[in-house]
């Protein structure tokens, strides 16, 4: 019989007894994030209350036919197993949220840098179109600049009409 642990034959063996499950991690993810949303809310905290209560005064008026034969032991384990689900679930829920704000912020960065560098070069432009308008003529300049063309033809005619 060949033995199954043989260094010399390449690759290992899979078990095939053993089930393989592929489980999508983000829905485990959105499960855990659901869980911890519902557990934070104050509909859970009012029947966790009245759960606790309601177990708490059956236990002391049933004495002998209780649920939890010893004082409480049994909603102690309840409440320990309880947690020991939820903390982990919800630092999964925290882990996914911060991972998604961290995106968040890095797309915000990104279009905080894009936006100053369109500021930046809007701000260049209206500098160059402020330094360009100084070298364009004014509405007043073009106006005296006629007046004193009209001035001088004026002057020239008047000068050749007494030369004739």
């Amino acid at each position: 019989m060949a033995d199954k642990n043989r260094l010399d034959t390449p690759g290992r063996r899979r078990n095939d007894w053993i089930p393989r499950m592929r489980v999508d991690g983000d829905a485990f993810g959105s499960f855990a994030e659901e869980f911890a949303r519902w557990m934070g809310t104050a509909r859970f905290l009012f029947w966790m209350t009245v759960l606790i209560i309601g177990w708490l005064v059956f236990n002391l008026t049933m004495k002998g036919q209780a649920l939890d034969p010893w004082p409480f032991m049994f909603l102690t384990l309840v409440l320990s197993l309880q947690a020991s689900y939820a903390a982990p679930l919800i630092l999964l829920a925290q882990n996914r949220q911060e991972a998604r704000d961290r995106v968040s912020l890095e797309h915000d960065r990104e279009v905080a840098a894009q936006s100053q560098a369109d500021m930046d070069f809007l701000a260049r432009e209206i500098a160059s179109l402020r330094m360009r308008m100084n070298d364009v003529a004014t509405r007043d300049f073009i106006r005296s600049e006629l007046r004193d063309l009209l001035a001088e033809l004026q002057e020239s005619d008047d000068d050749s009409e007494q030369s004739a």
